[in-house]
C-alpha cells in the first residue's frame, strides 16, 4: 500500500511538472475563470501608466471566492509562487516573497499597513477572503511604489463599494469535517449615492483531525511482555479548537461631484487553542495553551478625482489585543498559569496623496504617510510594581512615517519609464533615499511582447521585539539593507471566443545586508543579530491557458512556478557555525502550483494543485533526524451547482482538501489534516427583481 501510495504521489508530481513545462501554459494567473466568453486581448499600448516596468500578480474577486471558507493564506498557496508557511489548520499562517522572511513582506489593507509593529508580519490565516475584493502582490521592487520595507515584496488588499441597487443579502452555510461550521452573511444597500455594506464571518471547530505521528513509537508487546515491533500511533490534533468572528462594515458615498467619502470598519474577535506539537507525550488534559486576539482596524477616506488629477486623504486607527495564556497542572488537577503574556497594540495612521497627468505622457504622484505606535508587552506572572527589575516585556511608542514621489513617462507609445524615490523614517532613525527605477517596452504587437526590468534599493528597520523584547532583544541591531534587480518577458494572445494564452517568466536578484534573525544564546534564550549578507535569486513563471471548447463551455488553466536559492553568505558566528553558503531555513528551493477549472452552464469543476520541495529546519543544512522536511503536493477539488429561481439565486458547493490523503507538515513537529470535505449552501434572494 505504501509503494502505490509512493508511486501515485510521484505520478502526480511528473504529470504536474509537465504541464508546467508545456509553452502554453507561462501566464500570468488572473483570470476570472468563469463561464464567459473569451475577448481579444487589449492592445498592450494601452497598458496603465501606473504599471510601468510594474512586476505583479492580480487576484480577482472570482479567485478569492472559490472557496469562501479559505483565508487569503490558502489563497495565496494555490495562486502565486510565494511561500506560505503554515503551523497548522487555523493558526498562523505567513508568506515571504523570492526567498526573504515574512517579516520582509509589506501588507497594505486599502491603503494602510497591518504589519505588527512588535512582529514585523501578519497572520494571512486572520484574514478571511471573504472579505477582501481584490489583492495584488507586488513583487520585488515594485512594492517600493505602494511602501517601503518590502524587501521581497508587498501583498495589497482591497475592499471595493458593493455596486448594490436597492437592498442586497447573501447568505452561505458552511459544514466540514472535524465539525467545522463556516457562516457567511453579507447585507448591501444602495442608490444613486450611498453604497453600504455589512460582511459577517463565523468559524468554529474542535479541530481535531487525525494524523500518523512519525515521531513517536509504540511498542508491541508478546505475552511476557517482549517487544516483537514498533508502530507509528495514530493520534488527533487535541486542544486546537478555534472560533474566530470577523465583521466588515463599509460605507461610500459619492456626491456627484468628483467627490467620495468612504468608512471602512474591521472587527475581529478570534480563541483559539494552540495544538500539542507531535513531540509532547503527555497528557492533554494536563495542560492549556491559548491565544486569543481582539482587533479593530478603521478607515476613513476621501477622494476627489478631476480628468487628470486626483487628491486623497486618510486616517486610520488600528487597536489589538493579544493575549497568550499556558496553564500546566502541577498535581492533584491544579491547573497553574506558567505564563500570562499581554500584547497590547494601539496605531494612529494618515496618509495624503496626489496624482497629476500631463497629457498621455506623464504622470506624477507624491505620498506622505504616518503611523504612530503605542505598543505594551508584559507576561502578568513576572510583574510586580512597575518600579520592579523583574518586569519582563517593554512599553514603547515609535513614530513611522514615509514619504514618496515619482515620475511616469512614455516617451513613446511602446516605451515606458519610471523613477520612484522614497524616504522613510521609524522613531529618530532615517533611511538614506530609496531609488526605484522601472522601464518596460513593447517588443512586438504581434504576441503583445513585453519585456520589463527593475532595479531598487531598499531598507527594513528593525521590529519593536527584535530591540526590545525581553529576554532577547537587542537594541544594537542595524537596518536591514539591500538592492534588488529584476527583469522578464511576458506575452499574451488570444482569438475572440476561442482561446486566450498569456504568460511571463522573471529573473530576480537581491543581495541583503545585516540580515536579522533570531539565534540561540548562551543564557539559553534566542537573540537577534545581524547576518552580514545573504543573496536571493531565482525564476518565477506564470501562466493562464483559456479555451472556449463550446459555446457554454469553457476550460480555464493557470500555473505557478519559482525556484529561489536564498543564501547565507555571512560570517560564521562561531566554531561550531556551518551555515556559510547554504540554503536558508524554511525556505523551499522550488514551489509551484497549478488550478483548472471547467465552467459549463451554471456547473463549474475546480482542480488546485500545489508543490514544495524539501525545507531545511538547521542553519547548516543538516539532514540529519529532524533537519529538514519532505517535499509534499497538495491537491484539491471542488464541484459547484448554481440554481436560479424567481424569488433568489441558489448554490451547492462540496469540496475535498488534500485529495489523496498525503501526509505533510510545513513547519516542524506541527502536522496537518488528512483528507477532509466540506459542503456550502448559498441563498441570494432577488427581492422582487427579475
Amino acid at each position: 500500500m505504501a509503494g502505490n501510495s509512493l508511486r501515485m504521489k510521484r505520478f502526480i508530481h511528473i504529470l504536474a511538472i509537465s504541464l508546467l513545462l508545456t509553452p502554453s501554459l507561462w501566464a500570468q494567473n488572473d483570470s476570472s475563470r468563469h463561464n464567459i466568453s473569451i475577448d481579444e486581448v487589449t492592445i498592450v499600448g494601452k497598458r496603465p501608466m501606473k504599471e510601468i516596468g510594474i512586476q505583479q500578480t492580480k487576484l480577482d474577486s472570482a479567485i478569492l471566492k472559490e472557496n469562501i471558507a479559505l483565508s487569503i493564506a490558502d489563497v495565496l498557496t494555490f495562486n502565486s509562487s510565494i511561500f506560505v508557511k503554515s503551523y497548522g489548520r487555523a493558526t498562523l499562517s505567513t508568506v515571504a516573497f523570492r526567498g526573504t522572511e515574512a517579516s520582509h513582506t509589506q501588507v497594505t489593507w486599502n491603503g494602510m499597513r497591518i504589519n505588527n509593529p512588535m512582529l514585523g508580519m501578519v497572520d494571512f490565516s486572520m484574514i478571511p477572503s471573504y472579505f477582501i475584493d481584490d489583492a495584488s502582490l507586488l513583487h520585488g521592487s515594485s512594492s517600493v511604489n505602494e511602501t517601503g520595507g518590502g524587501l521581497g515584496g508587498a501583498v495589497k488588499l482591497s475592499t471595493k463599494a458593493a455596486d448594490a441597487d436597492g437592498f442586497g443579502l447573501q447568505y452561505i452555510q458552511g459544514v466540514g469535517s472535524f465539525n467545522t461550521f463556516d457562516e457567511f452573511l453579507r447585507l448591501t444597500y444602495g442608490n444613486d449615492h450611498w453604497q453600504l455594506s455589512t460582511r459577517i464571518v463565523y468559524s468554529s471547530s474542535p479541530n481535531d483531525y487525525k494524523f500518523v505521528n512519525r515521531e513517536k513509537k509504540e511498542n508491541i508487546y508478546d505475552e511476557q511482555m517482549n517487544i516483537i515491533g514498533q508502530y507509528y500511533p495514530t493520534m488527533r490534533n487535541r486542544s486546537g479548537a478555534y472560533k474566530d468572528l470577523h465583521i466588515l462594515q463599509e460605507a461610500y458615498y459619492n456626491t456627484g461631484r468628483g467627490s467620495r467619502f468612504g468608512l471602512n470598519a474591521w472587527y475581529i474577535n478570534s480563541n483559539r487553542e494552540l495544538p500539542r506539537l507531535t513531540v509532547d507525550y503527555g497528557d492533554e488534559k494536563a495542560f492549556e495553551n491559548r491565544q486569543r486576539e481582539e482587533t479593530f482596524r478603521g478607515i476613513l477616506s476621501w477622494d476627489f478625482l478631476r480628468s487628470n488629477w486626483k487628491v486623497g486623504a486618510k486616517a486610520g486607527y488600528t487597536y489589538s489585543w493579544m493575549p497568550y495564556d499556558y496553564r500546566r497542572d502541577v498535581g492533584n488537577g491544579n491547573m497553574v498559569s506558567m505564563i500570562r503574556a499581554r500584547n497590547k497594540v494601539n496605531t494612529v495612521y494618515g496618509q495624503a496623496e496626489a496624482e497629476y497627468y500631463i497629457g498621455k505622457k506623464w504622470l506624477f504622484t507624491a505620498s506622505l504617510s504616518a503611523y504612530q505606535h503605542f505598543a505594551l508587552n508584559r507576561d502578568k506572572n513576572i510583574i510586580t510594581t512597575e518600579g520592579n527589575s523583574r518586569i519582563v516585556g517593554y512599553n514603547k511608542a515609535r513614530v513611522e512615517v514615509s514619504s514618496s514621489v515619482s515620475a511616469k513617462w512614455k516617451p513613446y507609445e511602446r516605451v515606458g519609464l519610471a523613477l520612484t524615490l522614497r524616504e522613510d523614517m521609524f522613531g529618530r532613525d532615517y533611511s538614506p533615499i530609496i531609488p526605484a527605477f522601472f522601464i518596460d517596452g513593447v517588443i512586438s504587437k504581434r504576441g503583445n511582447v513585453v519585456a520589463k526590468a527593475s532595479v531598487s534599493r531598499n531598507y527594513r528597520f528593525p521590529t519593536l521585539n527584535d530591540l526590545y523584547f525581553l529576554p532577547g532583544g537587542n537594541p544594537n541591531l542595524e537596518k536591514e539593507n539591500g538592492w534588488s534587480y529584476d527583469g522578464g518577458l511576458s506575452f499574451a494572445v488570444s482569438k475572440k471566443n476561442k482561446y486566450s494564452l498569456s504568460g511571463s517568466a522573471t529573473w530576480f536578484e537581491s543581495r541583503i545586508r545585516d540580515w536579522i534573525i533570531w539565534l540561540p544564546s548562551p543564557m539559553g534564550y534566542y537573540k537577534p543579530t545581524n547576518i552580514e549578507l545573504v543573496h536571493s535569486y531565482g525564476l518565477e513563471l506564470k501562466s493562464n491557458f483559456s479555451l472556449q471548447l463550446l459555446s457554454d463551455l469553457l476550460f480555464d488553466l493557470g500555473a505557478t512556478y519559482s525556484w529561489t536559492p536564498s543564501i547565507d553568505y555571512g560570517k560564521n558566528l562561531s566554531e561550531a557555525d556551518r551555515s556559510y553558503g547554504k540554503q536558508l531555513v524554511y525556505i523551499p528551493l522550488h514551489s509551484a502550483a497549478a488550478t483548472a477549472t471547467l465552467s459549463w452552464r451554471k456547473w463549474s469543476l475546480l482542480y488546485k494543485w500545489c508543490y514544495y520541495s524539501e525545507r531545511y529546519t538547521m542553519s547548516s543544512n543538516d539532514i540529519m533526524l529532524t533537519g529538514k522536511l519532505p517535499e509534499y503536493f497538495m491537491n484539491n477539488i471542488a464541484i459547484e451547482k448554481i440554481f436560479s429561481t424567481r424569488w433568489a439565486e441558489l448554490s451547492v458547493k462540496g469540496s475535498v482538501n488534500n485529495l489523496f490523503d498525503e501526509e505533510y507538515m510545513s513547519v516542524l513537529s506541527r502536522p496537518m489534516p488528512g483528507i477532509n470535505f466540506e459542503i456550502f449552501l448559498g441563498i441570494t434572494p432577488k427581492w422582487g427583481k427579475n
